[in-house]
């Protein structure tokens, strides 16, 4: 499934890594065109809790199932949103309700990398206790909204129902 994505990524004209050439393990800068182009950024804790709430998700609805066929799931969604968040409709959606201006897209590299973390964040939620791995995603959405004044809650808002007064606070770095 992930090469598959990966492939399709490829296939919609998607950079395969960073078109500065080299590739990062880290990229702590948002406001950069390294931003989305390599394996981890600050986005990545948004993918860690995708990878926590499909694991409940896919626990609450589908708990018969063995952890592989949930873990299937999961990453089917992760990836058919990687795919979708590659379009030109999100990345122009991106660039007009968000704080994103310069957002091109996922190299395929970092959209791989993303399904990875979700992946992650799965096996994790899988082991750790319920109030660990929601004392965790509670923290990472509080770290990211304070460095970088974006998460995963503000994500999904921008891109439903894009607020001024956020979008304001956001620029204000």
């Amino acid at each position: 499934m992930i090469a598959a994505a990966a492939a399709i990524l490829l296939w919609m004209g998607r950079n395969p890594i960073c078109t500065c050439g080299t590739i990062k393990l880290w990229v702590g800068e948002t406001n950069s065109s390294d931003n989305s182009q390599h394996i981890a950024d600050w986005y990545t804790l948004s993918h860690i809790i995708h990878g926590f709430l499909f694991y409940g998700i896919f626990w609450l609805v589908a708990r018969k199932l063995p952890i592989g066929q949930r873990l299937l799931m999961a990453i089917v969604v992760e990836a058919a949103w990687e795919i979708f968040e590659n379009t030109d409709m999100v990345i122009n959606r991106y660039r007009e309700a968000t704080i994103a201006l310069g957002y091109t897209g996922d190299s395929v590299l970092n959209s791989v990398s993303d399904i990875l973390f979700m992946v992650l964040g799965f096996f994790f939620a899988a082991r750790a206790p319920l109030w660990l791995t929601i004392v965790l995603a509670i923290f990472f959405e509080l770290l990211a909204g304070w460095v970088i004044r974006d998460n995963l809650s503000l994500n999904i808002l921008m891109l439903l129902y894009p607020l001024d007064a956020v979008k304001a606070w956001q620029g204000g770095m």
